[in-house]
């Protein structure tokens, strides 16, 4: 019988959390610095620079590598010949863990899990409950494999239930560009094929947590089905073109992972869930011995990235912007903003339509005429930090308001993660505003960028909360420009064809 006391399950699901929220896995870091080097596209190449500059400041200042901190989800194996030291649950062990993990004063995480989700839709402040999948098995060990998974990949998982003889890879090949990329590539994709319904994505969810090896797999062969369609999915996904952050490149994943299961005779369920660019998962395991330890990589591990957009960026200030500037700005042009900029999220939006609808006046420090908005929901800084790590979220979450808040309120230009859809596409045409694009898998690395920071309205709302943020040569993307045209539509188009292009000539 092996003994293991509650507190070192607790203290190591805290520290596992803590670690994986600035420590990327050493592959995902391999993975991306040789897509990095085999790149073609500028934009592309540069969104990965951003990633690995900021992969390599989070190891160093052992900060969140993305402001989104996750919803953690974990897998337990728990051996039959254990005993607990303690009386509390399994279930309470494990969020106690997640509790104190981001409360952590050295290292606030955001907590983004609301109770409710139906009606108040409350923050519970300490980012529980974890979603906990438990499987008792022989033996006398505990072992432990978590993630904490970002809301902009999440939102993403599909789910299919195909006929038996349709073909998975065709259903990838269609699916994945309707994801947008909102999931932050360049990713991992989880596949999980079998089993019924919820079993599959399980599958899916788990299979994320293997390491990054296709790289091998390409090396030796497939020896089975599953490895061969793990190579022809990578393939054609990485032949749509859609590349690092959606922009158009060579590489949209680093790896395919595939786990399947029995399943009934007329069935074929087949989940895919996507990893983003904030890759976070941690494996350990206790045998009554203590809790556990996660050896620090060595900062030598992280690729040395010279980044530099200076001389082809153009510099904005943005206290003295007005619509005849934003009009010369070109889809896929860079740009250094400085000055000052008001953030919202979805809840902020929602309260201040409805004010506006109501013919009420908006918050006091809450003017948008010529300014812009910024969709982020930033960690709370420690120390002598402005703000914690505030990169951007999913832009696409608010194209419902985007209409009317260009229309009412003097807003000329948003800044957010991914694309826009057709609705948000159009209002920009129709106010002749822009949207720029931040890179989502950045957030510590744009922190340094902000200089000032207050909650201006709304603060019972946390990290939705206004704020104004006064910044100094933050790095954008012109991602749709007055006219409409958006780079995630010309950019995957682009490559796309650019690729099939490069292939026809091999072959011949």
């Amino acid at each position: 019988m092996t003994t293991i006391r509650n507190e070192h399950l607790i203290q190591s699901i805290a520290d596992a959390l803590q670690y994986i929220s600035y420590y990327h896995p050493l592959d995902f870091v391999q993975a991306v610095h040789e897509a990095y080097k085999r790149e073609e596209s500028t934009a592309a190449k540069d969104a990965m620079a951003q990633i690995l500059i900021n992969s390599r400041l989070c190891a160093e200042g052992k900060r969140p590598i993305c402001q989104d901190t996750g919803i953690v989800t974990i897998f337990l194996k728990i051996g039959m010949e254990i005993q607990w030291e303690g009386d509390i649950s399994v279930y309470d062990m494990v969020n106690e863990g997640v509790r104190r993990a981001y409360l952590l004063p050295e290292n606030l995480l955001r907590a983004s899990i609301l109770s409710d989700p139906l009606g108040s839709r409350t923050n519970t402040k300490d980012n529980t409950p974890a979603v906990i999948h438990t499987e008792i098995v022989p033996g006398g060990v505990v072992e432990v494999k978590l993630a904490a998974k970002g809301g902009g990949s999440e939102n993403k998982a599909k789910l299919a239930m195909l006929n038996p003889s349709d073909s998975i890879a065709d259903w990838v090949e269609k699916t994945l560009p309707q994801m947008g990329a909102g999931w932050c590539p360049p990713g991992i994709l989880g596949l999980g094929v079998g089993g019924t319904a919820e079993k599959a994505v399980l599958l899916a969810k788990e299979s994320l947590m293997s390491p990054i090896d296709i790289h091998y797999l390409k090396e030796k062969g497939p020896s089975n089905r599953v490895e061969e369609l793990r190579l022809e999915i990578m393939d054609r996904v990485n032949s749509l073109g859609i590349g690092a952050q959606g922009l158009g490149g060579l590489t949209t994943v680093l790896d395919v992972k595939i786990s399947d299961y029995p399943t009934h005779a007329a069935s074929l369920p087949v989940a895919m869930i996507p990893n983003c660019a904030a890759t976070r998962h941690a494996h350990f395991s206790l045998d009554g011995s203590g809790a556990a330890e996660l050896k620090p990589p060595a900062l030598s591990e992280w690729p040395e990235i010279k980044w530099d957009v200076g001389p082809r960026a153009r510099k904005v200030n943005l206290d003295e912007i007005s619509a005849a500037d934003i009009a010369l700005w070109q889809p896929g042009e860079t740009l250094l903003l400085s000055g000052t900029m008001l953030t919202g999220r979805d809840a902020a939006h929602k309260k201040l339509l409805a004010m506006l609808n109501a013919g009420e006046a908006l918050p006091e420090g809450v003017d948008f005429e010529n300014k812009f908005i910024y969709y982020v929901g930033p960690v709370d800084p420690v120390g002598e930090e402005v703000i914690g790590p505030a990169g951007p979220t999913t832009a696409t979450r608010m194209d419902k308001f985007t209409d009317g808040l260009l229309e009412k309120t003097g807003l000329i230009g948003m800044i957010g993660k991914a694309e826009r859809g057709p609705i948000a596409i159009e209002a920009i045409k129709k106010h002749k505003a822009v949207y720029l694009m931040a890179v989502g898998g950045a957030a510590y690395l744009v922190s340094k960028a902000i200089r000032r920071a207050k909650v201006v309205a709304f603060k019972e709302l946390g990290m939705e909360a206004i704020h104004e943020f006064e910044v100094e040569e933050m790095p954008v993307t012109v991602a749709v420009d007055v006219n409409g045209v958006s780079v995630h539509e010309t950019g995957p188009e682009l490559w796309k064809a650019k690729i099939a292009e490069e292939r026809v000539i091999e072959v011949s």
